[in-house]
């Protein structure tokens, strides 16, 4: 794919699936057929140059592919159905810069959030269906195989379509029961794509996060969720320099965005004068907490605590090692480390270690570490970062 082009793909892949999937009411369906319309796209734009709205363009090719295969299908009577409820070509409205629709994609968060889909369905989903991942990329996320991850968002499009789940925002007294999936999804998809250097995706993550705010002004934890976001993007320019990633605690703050730093805390105030408690919340007072210089370590901790209590999450507990290690010492924190066993091979518990070895001054033992950890990186600029640390090892401990 041409850079340009993959530009596109990452800025309006999921733009151009939400309106073919609301165009033709079938996520397999709208996928093929959006992933059909980047494939023309691939040959024609380099001839005849891109388009001047290239989200219309991708959208009309794939609804002609969509109604090419119902076509070719009407053999099948439920086909024949959609097909027959379809507006004509000419009636459908092409989503443009300016126009005035729902968020279809909000919509399509919803769609993959149903409740009658299994968790680990939904989050697959959403990574597929509104950040552009690809199969292997969401089962490496996923920590599972490439096989075990195709059946399964196969089985969860199986549902949606036999299950005929709607393609819309539910209504207000539905949408408090329909909100955990919907902010798990969207804190995941900021994580993957922040975690990753896929701006996109963390853009996409706090674009959706603010218009739920929008929709639910006074519910603390999607307030909490947002600042979480904001407060973490602040620092995104000064996690790179040169390409190469800078850690938290050496970062210029003077690249920090002093506004998303702003927003952020001002929505976890919001929050917790709205009673907010729960997860999102702690998390974002411990972003919060992080910004501030000199770090309140202890007051670090105490917040975890609380999450840890709240969550019983591995990941939370491998966050909180690392407070303890600035507040108790590497040491205990290691300790807490190695009882993680459950965690295998995500990424972060073996840079962890790894770092947490080379402060114990343990050369043999961390080296070990950043190798396990350079092998599960997932980015170019985490494993140079550690390939550093690693050979700034001291060759005579």
């Amino acid at each position: 794919m041409a850079p340009a082009l993959e530009d596109v793909f990452r800025s309006e892949w999921a733009r151009v699936l939400a309106a073919l999937v609301s165009f033709c009411g079938d996520v397999d369906l709208a996928e093929d057929a959006a992933g059909e319309a980047f494939a023309v796209a691939a040959r024609r734009w380099p001839v005849d140059g891109p388009p001047e709205h290239p989200r219309a363009w991708l959208v009309t090719a794939g609804r002609r592919r969509a109604l090419d295969r119902l076509r070719r299908d009407r053999v099948l009577a439920d086909k024949l159905r959609r097909l027959d409820r379809l507006r004509p070509e000419e009636d459908v409205p092409v989503p443009g810069t300016d126009a005035a629709v729902p968020d279809e994609r909000l919509e399509l968060l919803f769609l993959c959030c149903h409740p009658a889909l299994a968790p680990e369905a939904q989050v697959a989903l959403t990574l597929r269906s509104l950040g552009g991942l690809e199969t292997p990329e969401i089962a490496r996320a996923f920590l599972t195989s490439e096989e075990t991850m195709k059946r399964r968002l196969t089985r969860a499009r199986t549902k949606i379509r036999e299950a005929g789940i709607p393609f819309a925002v539910p209504d207000r007294p539905r949408l408090a029961g329909r909100l955990a999936p919907v902010l798990a999804v969207i804190y995941l998809v900021f994580n993957q794509g922040y975690g990753d250097g896929r701006v996109d995706m963390a853009a996409e993550a706090i674009r959706l996060g603010r218009v739920l705010a929008d929709l639910l002004p006074e519910e603390p934890e999607v307030l909490a969720l947002l600042a979480l976001m904001l407060l973490h993007d602040s620092r995104r320019a000064a996690r790179h320099l040169d390409g190469e990633l800078v850690p938290l605690a050496e970062q210029d703050r003077r690249r920090w965005d002093p506004d998303a730093l702003a927003e952020g805390r001002a929505l976890l105030a919001r929050a917790e004068r709205a009673g907010g408690d729960g997860p999102y919340a702690i998390q974002a007072a411990v972003a919060a907490r992080q910004t501030e210089d000199p770090v309140d370590w202890p007051a670090v901790v105490a917040l975890y605590d609380r999450l840890l209590r709240l969550t019983r999450s591995p990941v939370v507990a491998l966050n909180r090692a690392v407070a303890v290690a600035e507040v108790d010492g590497p040491a205990r924190a290691l300790r807490i480390v190695d009882d993680l066993e459950i965690l295998g091979d995500y990424r972060y518990r073996h840079s962890t270690r790894a770092e947490l070895l080379r402060r114990l001054r343990d050369t043999t033992a961390a080296r070990a570490a950043y190798d396990r950890a350079i092998g599960l990186a997932t980015t170019a600029a985490e494993r140079r970062f550690l390939a550093r640390r690693r050979a700034g090892l001291d060759p005579s401990e």
